[in-house]
């Protein structure tokens, strides 16, 4: 049987506000917005939101009159069940195929090569549909026969009247009306440079990137331009990767939820984004070899001295030990701390990612690494059952993200004014149902 390569993209409408709208049916209709962290600026919205004139990336202390005035429902960014919805709907696409990839947390690719032209746009309605049933979550879905076209199907599916969210993209005289329609800023992989290059050059469309000369796409915009290219032509130049690859270094840092300046504070934090980066690291079955911190100030303040600083130290032995990062992230702290500033953001890096199966030991290490390994993998079993904050270390402090009462919350926490509930990884989260 012959095959023709097919993607289809499903993606998630106005994902973070679709999440609260799952458990606040109600706020069908009304207009929502979900902030960033330490509930800083607009994010994602709703249609009706948008419908206001509210844009992505408003600061919220701008918006208090609208919000007020307009009714608009205002929340922070709840993480815990934005992930966990996410993995909810990929469990739901991979009853349709079983090779599919996450793209993002509120994208999927999936390989529909198997259907036939014909069927390809039933199918698709099916997805939408068992999504919209199974999770809550309303998705539009795009496919045609590379991943860029994919893209471009996907965004038309949205908006063209009649389309109902579904949009396969399967005869040449459909890529052209679908590429004419499209601008070509919205084209997946043209950055905001490139353009603005285009546009000088009266390349407006994505039909006309599609005519442009393969040298000069490659000269002027690189072999990335190139395969952007060939893909807007049908050529697919992308595969689908269902493993994700192993990340090179790893990050976790957190703004302070209000300027720290005292250094047992900024303690807390960085130890435990130490912990978090080292959960990470241990998924990927990695080990580091080299820990870079860094610690900030206010970039934009005015009234007092910016300071910014990183600091990084080679490990002797590559690791993924808690045991071992945290007293060298704690040691490269506390030498860029400087009294009487105040700090707005710490973080940590872990670098040179090596897999812990090929890791080269040094004769003179004292590090017993089976007996860290024994015990960094009981601590990962039991944080995944009753939570990251169920076992800490004495130095991350007493302070609890999801407290209730303020004093039970560090200073360095991020500020949630207003969070939902954990309503699918925590019993008190769950609804109470009255009859």
């Amino acid at each position: 049987m012959i095959t023709t390569t097919r993607f289809a993209l499903v993606d998630c409408n106005s994902f973070y506000v679709s999440c609260e709208r799952v458990f606040r049916p109600e706020l069908e209709g009304v207009p929502v917005v979900v902030l960033s962290n330490n509930d800083g600026c607009v994010i994602a919205r709703s249609n009706e939101a948008k419908a206001l004139g509210i844009k992505m990336g408003t600061p919220y202390f701008q918006l208090k009159d609208l919000v007020k005035r307009e009714g608009v429902e205002v929340f922070s960014s709840n993480y815990e069940l934005y992930g966990d919805m996410s993995r909810r709907v990929v469990s739901t696409l991979s009853q349709f195929t079983p090779n599919l990839e996450v793209y993002s947390i509120d994208e999927c690719f999936l390989d529909l090569s198997h259907l036939r032209p014909e069927e390809v746009e039933e199918y698709g309605v099916k997805i939408k549909k068992t999504v919209q049933d199974w999770t809550g979550i309303p998705v539009s879905v795009g496919v045609a026969g590379t991943k860029t076209l994919a893209k471009v199907a996907n965004k038309l599916a949205k908006k063209r009247v009649g389309a109902n969210g579904v949009l396969a993209l399967n005869e040449q005289a459909e890529i052209e009306e679908a590429l004419r329609e499209t601008q070509v800023g919205d084209v997946w992989g043209i950055g905001r440079q490139h353009a603005k290059r285009l546009q000088q050059l009266n390349v407006t469309s994505a039909w006309d990137l599609c005519r442009m000369p393969e040298g000069w796409v490659k000269k002027n915009m690189a072999v990335t331009g190139l395969r952007t290219l060939l893909e807007l032509r049908g050529q697919p130049c992308q595969d689908l990767e269902p493993e994700a690859p192993d990340k090179q270094n790893i990050c976790t840092s957190r703004s302070f939820g209000r300027a720290l300046t005292e250094l047992k504070d900024i303690e807390e934090a960085l130890s435990t984004h130490t912990v978090r980066c080292a959960t990470k690291l241990r998924k990927q079955n990695s080990c580091a070899t080299g820990v870079n911190v860094f610690l900030m100030t206010n970039r934009f303040a005015v009234t007092e001295d910016i300071y910014c600083n990183s600091r990084t130290i080679q490990l002797p032995t590559p690791t993924n030990s808690e045991l071992e990062l945290l007293p060298r992230a704690l040691h490269l702290l506390k030498g860029m701390f400087r009294p009487g500033k105040r700090y707005v953001k710490v973080g940590i890096i872990l670098t040179g990612l090596v897999p812990a199966s090929e890791v080269q030991l040094d004769l003179f290490s004292s590090q017993n690494g089976e007996k860290h390994a024994k015990l960094m993998d009981t601590l990962d079993t039991l944080r995944q059952r009753f939570g990251h904050q169920a076992l800490k270390y004495a130095v991350q402090g007493n302070h609890y993200e999801k407290a209730v009462k303020e004093e039970k919350r560090a200073p360095w926490m991020l500020q949630k004014q207003f969070l939902s509930s954990l309503y699918t990884t925590s019993v008190a989260g769950v609804l109470n149902i009255k009859t």
